[in-house]
């Protein structure tokens, strides 16, 4: 398998972004020592578009690592979707849209060309677990994790990828779990890449 690991951190003085970076660090060890191949991109760092499109055609699954910034994606990864998904547009990652006026047939959005492909989104909320799927909750009302990252979801599902089941650290900020957070990772991992069996092997903690 082949992981390219996104880490969608954009660093502000009350969120430095250690909590994404030791995420990204643990699925880089668990994929690693189960025999896998890694690759990393981060959005404090410069990237280069081919490079990124390269990326996501040599991936098996893409892990998407996203601090949660007013409900969705940081600007330096919307910017990075903006640059890269646009300039894949041609063909590398989908086919346009999918509708092409010989084919009225053709539904908006089928035009992917990643249907081999998988992505996972790995999140971090301020806001507690209780926040979510209870209709009594002031802001969600009843919605839940993926209902609010719908937009990232649509954006994978353009290139036709499929969706592995979403992890989420809750309450970073005002009740941290650091700890267990890590151990829940690391098994979410595992259960998800099916790396479980090689990992523990490897003597991968």
């Amino acid at each position: 398998m082949n992981l390219f690991i996104i880490n969608t951190h954009q660093y502000y003085p009350f969120s430095e972004g250690k909590l994404s970076a030791a995420m990204v660090a643990i699925a880089r060890e668990e994929a690693e020592a189960a025999g896998h191949a890694v690759k990393v991109t981060t959005m404090q760092d410069a990237y280069d578009v081919e490079a990124e499109l390269e990326k996501h055609e040599w991936a098996d699954v893409i892990l998407l690592q996203v601090p949660v910034n007013w409900m969705g994606v940081p600007w330096s990864f919307k910017k990075y979707m903006d640059e890269v998904y646009t300039a894949g547009m041609s063909g590398r990652l989908c086919d346009g849209d999918g509708r092409h006026r010989d084919q009225p047939e053709r539904q908006y959005g089928t035009g992917g060309v990643l249907g081999d492909k998988r992505y996972m989104l790995s999140l971090t909320f301020n806001a507690p677990a209780e926040a979510f799927g209870d209709g009594n909750q002031f802001l969600f009302k009843g919605r839940d994790v993926d209902d609010l990252f719908m937009p990232t979801h649509m954006n994978f599902r353009f290139f036709n990828m499929s969706p592995l089941e979403t992890f989420v650290c809750y309450d970073v900020m005002k009740n941290p779990e650091t700890e267990s957070d890590k151990l829940r990772f690391r098994e979410h991992l595992r259960k998800q890449l099916n790396l479980g069996s090689a990992t523990r092997e490897s003597g991968a903690a």
